[in-house]
């Protein structure tokens, strides 16, 4: 239970802001972008703010809470990619000449799909236990070592699943599997301020709750 309407809203908030991040780094990984010299989906930019935002969660409501932000996002992009599938397979109208440019965006082979949801689920999962397993080290300090490291290791393994799963055997995997980890990390190494400032409101705020 909720201690207070503020503190309701703003875990309404975050999870929104979860969900929403996951599903359009899912319509925006078709574009391929650069990144300090390295090459990666578009959708990088939007899915390191779920890292951000699943520490915050982690760190504020703690672990349980964490787990069904990311189980929940799992069956929000589910359903997401079965609307987008439906809404391809649907006969457009006979005006709407658009079809090609719809699917050049949404149209996503079954084994990009798999290893999509595969490497959501293994990575978001491990960095909620990362997270933990850490605090539970180094107790209420060194948020900042928590929030980095966990994020490092996880999207090290979502970069790894999803490339391996998607592209063995077609193309040379442990090249984009670096390319993709480090242009993460870039993106991630900037969140720590985020995550400490997003803490530090809510900790300051009229609700408190104790992590778990």
């Amino acid at each position: 239970m909720f201690s207070s309407n503020l503190e309701r809203k703003a875990f309404t908030l975050l999870t929104s802001l979860f969900i929403g991040s996951l599903v359009i780094a899912a319509v925006i990984s078709s574009k391929i972008i650069n990144i300090f010299g390295f090459t990666a989906p578009a959708g990088v930019l939007a899915y390191s703010l779920t890292f951000i935002v699943s520490d915050v969660i982690s760190e504020i409501w703690g672990r349980e809470r964490a787990n069904e932000v990311v189980q929940s996002g799992f069956i929000a992009l589910i359903a997401a990619i079965a609307l987008s599938w439906l809404a391809l397979e649907w006969n457009p109208a006979s005006f709407w000449h658009g079809q090609e440019a719809f699917e050049s965006v949404f149209a996503s082979t079954p084994r990009i799909v798999i290893a999509s949801l595969a490497a959501y689920l293994i990575s978001q999962t491990h960095d909620v236990w990362l997270f933990h397993f850490i605090r539970k080290k180094t107790g209420t300090g060194h948020l900042w070592l928590r929030n980095n490291l966990s994020t490092a290791v996880s999207q090290l393994i979502d970069s790894t699943v999803f490339v391996t799963v998607a592209f063995y055997g077609v193309m040379p995997v442990t090249d984009i599997i670096i390319g993709q980890w480090v242009a993460k990390i870039a993106i991630a190494a900037l969140d720590t301020p985020v995550v400490y400032l997003a803490v530090s409101m809510m900790r300051n705020s009229r609700f408190a709750p104790a992590s778990a």
